[in-house]
């Protein structure tokens, strides 16, 4: 029965709502409930009448610049407020309603009819009932209204008046954020997070936060998103978030142990609390059992359509057999190692290319002319149908750079979608070297293909595979010393990440270019050395740092430096302060992590 109610209760005020647009005149309105009220309570006209007063007085009015035109309520021997003619006791003051009439719900519907210019001044007018704009941004949102949910939203978040939000706030203040982060309204954001951090209530606060160790561990700044982790924890130190949190944390890291360690004390802490359902129970004793497969299970629910063709995919990977053999040979003239596609290779790709319809982009490293995912679904259900299309390394080089560039930056997926991938990989480079001990050049016959796949498997595994991600690194500078790869600097990155610091050092002091930036060369030779108690030998390696990049120490100091983003191009130049900022985002973590490295910078500023 109460759901009833509330829907006729819901039908009704959207007609009187429309009854007082047309004229915005009480006596108007009056006259169209007495004709139609009674048809919204199956011929109820006392219900109707009722409403009505309760109704107008809550309504904001165009013509008064959305101010509402409040009626008094009467005394029980005054005349009715409905105009019946009656004596109110006699009259309206007998009605009862199934529930209490939502003091916001005439201005909850009026935020969703009105459109741009009205709805620009309703919102301006800073009449609104914050209840009110919560309702209808969540409604906004629900039904796909990505525009007028966020210029609601932003009504609700202007920060003029922190203590009138509700409670039930949070959700709206993380949909604001994520139709910013979809439409790219990165300045936007930032200034949100920004005003609610220093003047929001603690209940957003605390939410602020996680987002913004989330952003950084998008953008693989672990130094920042620790930092915004423990601010985080101070304000809210019993949210079962932050358990989710730490664990992607320690696992950005490289930290699986720890991360397990610490679900499992966040699950114990919190149930001891015992205000936790038991959903988030379950969730919570699964991240202290596997935190990474945990993680990955939440990922593959939350991505909706893509969950069923991605659990596939994970079952296909886990069970390819061997991959075949390649025509590989060695170039009578050069010695180099040539890799050629075969006939069956070059079909199995054009029906591969047929669902998958996107061109890799030559001109870059790792890129395509188009975005894979719009059919991702199509795709990866094909495949599934026909594993034998990944006996050729061109459908396995697409699926490496198309997964690498979703999952990538998540450790979690790396085992299940990359690593199998990297095995196949490692057994055709494997082949090639079996074949001679000549180079496998980027521009020699289709030499590309294998060494772009290898290229996406090391990044992608840097994070969440991080032994089988520099065995393959290393595997590709074993068998290509003769192009720029990069390769380098990454494997370096792992070694230190590892405490390998003597093998660190070593590969620091090759006498070889291979595309690495040198500031992570450079640096990484230094840390190797300070972590290995060589401090004279440390101190002249802080001396050729400051040579390359004057910009470097100052920002790998700085708790809290501006940040210097690459430029629309995205190049980043040797000693430019992009390349100090990118060095910072990638390894401060390391240098906070060894014991008495930043203070050693700072005296050797």
């Amino acid at each position: 029965m109460l759901a009833v109610w509330v829907d006729q209760l819901l039908g009704f005020a959207s007609g009187a709502l429309s009854a007082i647009r047309q004229k915005e005149h009480y006596p108007d309105f009056m006259i169209w409930v007495r004709a139609e009220g009674a048809d919204y309570f199956n011929g109820d006209a006392a219900i109707a009448q009722a409403l009505a007063p309760i109704l107008w007085s809550q309504t904001p009015l165009v013509r008064l610049g959305f101010a509402c035109e409040p009626l008094a309520t009467p005394a029980r021997n005054e005349p009715c407020w409905c105009d019946s003619g009656r004596k109110y006791k006699e009259c309206c003051y007998r009605v009862d309603f199934p529930t209490e009439i939502p003091d916001q719900m005439m201005w909850m519907l009026s935020l969703r009819e009105w459109k741009g210019a009205t709805l620009k001044a309703a919102l301006a007018s800073q009449r609104a009932p914050a209840q009110a704009l919560l309702e209808a941004g969540l409604i906004a949102a629900e039904s796909g209204q990505t525009g007028r949910a966020m210029q609601i939203l932003e009504s609700l978040f202007d920060g003029s008046d922190w203590s009138r939000l509700p409670e039930q706030a949070e959700p709206a203040f993380e949909i604001l954020l994520d139709i910013y982060q979809e439409r790219s309204f990165t300045r936007k954001r930032a200034e949100l997070l920004d005003e609610v951090l220093e003047r929001g209530p603690l209940f957003l606060r605390g939410v602020a936060l996680e987002r913004l160790c989330l952003m950084h561990l998008d953008s693989d700044d672990l130094d920042s998103a620790r930092a915004a982790f423990v601010r985080a924890q101070q304000a809210l130190p019993d949210s079962p978030t932050l358990a989710y949190i730490e664990a992607m944390l320690l696992l950005h890291e490289g930290h699986e142990n720890e991360a397990k360690e610490r679900a499992n004390f966040w699950y114990r802490r919190l149930v001891r609390q015992g205000e936790l359902d038991e959903d988030q129970l379950d969730f919570l004793a699964a991240l202290a059992d596997n935190p990474g497969a945990t993680l990955a299970d939440q990922l593959l629910s939350a991505e909706e359509d893509l969950a069923t063709p991605l659990i596939g995919l994970q079952s296909l990977l886990a069970a390819l057999p061997t991959a075949p053999k390649l025509d590989i040979s060695v170039a009578p003239d050069s010695g180099r190692l040539c890799y050629h596609v075969s006939a069956r290779e070059a079909t199995l790709f054009a029906a591969w290319h047929e669902q998958f319809q996107v061109l890799v982009d030559e001109d870059v490293a790792l890129g395509f002319r188009d975005d894979p995912w719009g059919n991702a679904v199509e795709w990866m259900s094909t495949l599934c149908a026909h594993p034998e299309w990944l006996d050729a390394p061109q459908v396995v080089q697409d699926l490496t750079l198309a997964l690498t560039s979703r999952f990538g930056s998540l450790p979690w997926m790396a085992p299940s979608l990359l690593e199998p991938l990297a095995i196949r990989l490692s057994r055709w480079l494997q082949q090639a070297r079996a074949e001679g001990n000549g180079s496998l050049c980027w521009d020699d016959a289709d030499n590309a293909i294998l060494l772009r796949t290898g290229l996406a498997l090391v990044v992608g595994m840097e994070r969440g595979a991080r032994q089988h991600s520099r065995e393959l690194a290393e595997e590709l500078l074993a068998i290509n010393r003769e192009d720029s790869l990069g390769l380098r600097e990454l494997v370096l990155d792992q070694l230190l990440r590892d405490e390998r610091n003597e093998e660190a050092l070593a590969l620091a002091e090759e006498n070889s270019d291979d595309g690495s930036m040198p500031l992570n060369i450079l640096l990484g030779r230094a840390l190797a050395l300070y972590r290995l108690a060589r401090y004279e030998e440390a101190d002249t390696a802080l001396q050729v740092v400051k040579q390359h990049n004057r910009y470097a120490i100052d920002m790998l100091c700085a708790d809290n430096p501006r940040s210097a983003l690459p430029t629309g191009d995205s190049d980043v130049k040797p000693g430019s302060r992009e390349e100090a900022w990118q060095y910072r985002t990638l390894m401060r973590d390391q240098w906070r992590a060894s014991t008495g490295a930043l203070k050693w910078l700072v005296a050797n500023r």
